[in-house]
């Protein structure tokens, strides 16, 4: 089903004038209401006249994730804050979050995408659909949470934790859908089958799995083990959260809600546009966004856009699934994870030598992330109660700063190999194949 086929399924050049006009609207609100974007279109010598259509988007600055920590917390707000209903916040490298904030325009605009990749998944009013993404900051529950409610099926806000009660509610409540981790819904097929429970007891047949990498192979054993059939969603909290970009039926490739979010893809060395079919840096502009909106914002996600058209009908453009990351973050547990963060705590503690490693593992389908640290000579000690003692402050304050739980790993002075080039600060032994 088509959620929206006025807007999905536009011709292309209807599509290219709908962007322009917003991108001329859009431009001008930015001028006027933030004074950040005002400055660096001074500095370009560009005005809001210059920006006459959609291929003007070129003439544009960019914005990237530092833009925000500088203006931290509000600088980038264009809504006055009598406007802002809602606000929500991702994690960044120095501790201090990226803030979002959302007028009621935003909130209904995120609900309308959500409810399109909902039904492009096969969703509908007589489905029971189970949010398992984390609530709170986090955009993942609260943007599944109002699709669901904006479609008119029954949302059940399970969110994460207590696996086994969640397994009993999906049979007893009868629930058809879920959205969570792919990691996550691995771990639910685990605790499944540790609960002697065969999967034709359930009633699921959709799963919407987003906020981390997963791969074809990870998809059919998901499709496999708890008998529904997995789509991708695509999305960001600086952009809007879940809801950016879905897959179809036909599972090949994720339509962009492009008259709401344009997409670029750049060279990340150059920053010059590249053609579809191209890998590059995903960019994104918030047409219609008002509470903060971003011009030619850099995700850092590796993809690209296919060309072409897609069975299902739909003419909105597609987006390839996240080959990388053009930058050190990683996404662990459905987190953005910096290794500057980690440092940041180390280099906060007296005890520690600034020599540390991250090993990023997956078991039992769930991401696991170890600290690695060398402790000071002068604090390293075989009094096993000093050092568990000082592994559990350090735990504690990566818990507060990382929003994940870390293994910690103490290590005796000189004991992490050295580099005279780049020092290698991860090692990712997650194999998605």
């Amino acid at each position: 089903m088509i959620w929206n086929t006025s807007k999905e399924c536009m011709s292309r050049e209807q599509m290219r004038e709908l962007q322009g006009k917003r991108l001329q609207k859009l431009v001008v609100y930015v001028y006027h209401n933030v004074p950040f974007y005002r400055r660096k279109m001074q500095e370009m010598d560009l005005s809001p006249d210059d920006i006459r259509g959609i291929d003007d988007i070129v003439k544009l600055p960019f914005t990237t994730k530092q833009d925000l920590r500088d203006n931290y917390p509000y600088g980038l707000m264009a809504a006055p804050p009598s406007e802002v209903v809602r606000v929500h916040a991702s994690s960044g490298t120095t501790g201090n979050p990226t803030i979002v904030g959302y007028t009621r325009r935003d909130l209904s605009i995120w609900s309308e995408v959500m409810a399109r990749s909902l039904s492009a998944y096969g969703v509908t009013r007589e489905d029971t659909f189970s949010v398992s993404y984390g609530y709170g900051l986090f955009t993942g529950g609260l943007g599944a949470h109002y699709g669901v409610e904006n479609l008119g099926a029954t949302v059940i806000p399970a969110s994460t934790g207590n696996t086994e009660k969640h397994v009993r509610l999906i049979r007893d409540l009868h629930i058809t859908g879920i959205a969570c981790t792919p990691s996550y819904a691995l771990y639910l097929a685990e605790v499944v089958e540790r609960m002697g429970i065969d999967k034709s007891e359930l009633d699921l047949r959709i799963g919407a799995f987003g906020a981390e990498p997963w791969t074809e192979n990870m998809r059919r054993e998901i499709q496999e083990r708890l008998g529904l059939k997995g789509y991708n969603i695509y999305g960001l909290s600086e952009i809007m959260g879940p809801g950016v970009s879905y897959e179809c039926q036909e599972q090949h490739g994720s339509h962009i809600n492009e008259d709401h979010f344009y997409p670029e893809i750049i060279d990340p060395e150059t920053l010059c546009p590249l053609p579809a079919g191209v890998q590059g840096e995903l960019v994104f502009t918030t047409l219609t966004k008002e509470g903060m909106p971003l011009l030619r914002y850099r995700t850092k996600d590796l993809t690209s856009l296919m060309p072409g058209t897609c069975p299902c009908g739909r003419t909105n453009v597609r987006m390839t699934p996240i080959m990388g990351r053009s930058d050190d973050m990683l996404i662990i547990r459905g987190i953005n994870v910096f290794p500057s963060q980690v440092e940041s705590v180390i280099l906060g503690m007296k005890e520690f030598e600034p020599r540390y490693m991250l090993v990023v593992d997956r078991r039992g389908n769930l991401d696991t992330l170890e600290v690695q640290v060398e402790v000071r000579r002068d604090f390293f000690t075989d009094d096993i109660g000093a050092m568990l003692g000082l592994k559990k402050r350090l735990s504690d304050k990566l818990k507060s700063v990382l929003s994940i739980s870390a293994d910690v790993k103490l290590m005796e002075p000189n004991s992490i190999a050295r580099s005279e080039g780049k020092s290698q600060r991860v090692i990712d032994k997650r194999v998605l194949v």
